[in-house]
């Protein structure tokens, strides 16, 4: 059983939440938080798989209590899934820095986000392109990125900067073994050893480092 954490300071919305988690097969619902706050001190009581956390709330939002809660997890980590709308771009991305492994907006369907609490309960990064991508291109491309790895990146071989480069283009791990026509497990492998050469924790934080050293130029078409 996935094991889940809940956090939504509306009422109504975490109700909903926690229903409909707990009537899908394979998950269940171990506590509910109000605010980031007793989200810290729940996560710390029943070591979730995921937790599932609203970004923005009163007191201690989801960006500080994601940042505590992984300071202070130990194994298995919880894997944190943000919840937001896409006005908050801010928000997510800073959740990204913060080590959160992915997010969804939060008119997403029943079915999506069940499948993407699922996936990143399985250590997968929940990368949507037609929004993730937006969010890290609009925040980044308040720097200067130049179109050539920068120094840091010198550490990856060519396959994995590769691999790393259409992660952050948004494709999901079989559409990058179908395009550079390797298996699943090589490219889990290559972005393994991506993050620990990066000192990075999740492949969102891996995403953010191609975007700020420019091995991926915000707004330019696909190489």
């Amino acid at each position: 059983m996935i094991s889940v954490l809940v956090v939504d300071d509306q009422d109504l919305i975490r109700a909903g939440l926690v229903a409909l988690l707990n009537a899908a097969p394979g998950i269940t619902v171990v506590a509910e938080a109000a605010d980031g706050e007793t989200a810290v001190t729940a996560a710390a009581r029943h070591h979730p798989d995921v937790v599932l956390m609203d970004i923005r709330m009163p007191g201690t939002d989801g960006t500080a209590a994601t940042e505590r809660i992984l300071a202070a997890a130990t194994e298995p980590v919880p894997r944190i899934l943000v919840l937001t709308t896409f006005d908050l771009d801010e928000y997510v991305y800073a959740a990204l820095r913060a080590g959160a492994s992915g997010f969804l907006l939060k008119d997403t369907g029943p079915q999506r986000l069940i499948e993407a609490v699922t996936a990143v309960a399985r250590g997968d990064m929940l990368f949507a392109p037609t929004v993730t991508r937006r969010l890290i291109e609009t925040y980044v491309s308040h720097a200067d990125p130049t179109p050539d790895p920068a120094p840091g990146l010198d550490v990856l071989t060519a396959r994995e900067c590769e691999v790393l480069r259409l992660t952050a283009r948004g494709l999901s791990n079989t559409e990058i073994a179908a395009q550079l026509y390797i298996g699943e497990a090589t490219v889990k492998t290559h972005l393994n050893r991506t993050m620990t050469k990066l000192h990075v924790d999740s492949r969102a934080q891996a995403v953010v480092v191609a975007y700020e050293t420019g091995l991926v130029v915000p707004g330019a078409p696909p190489v």
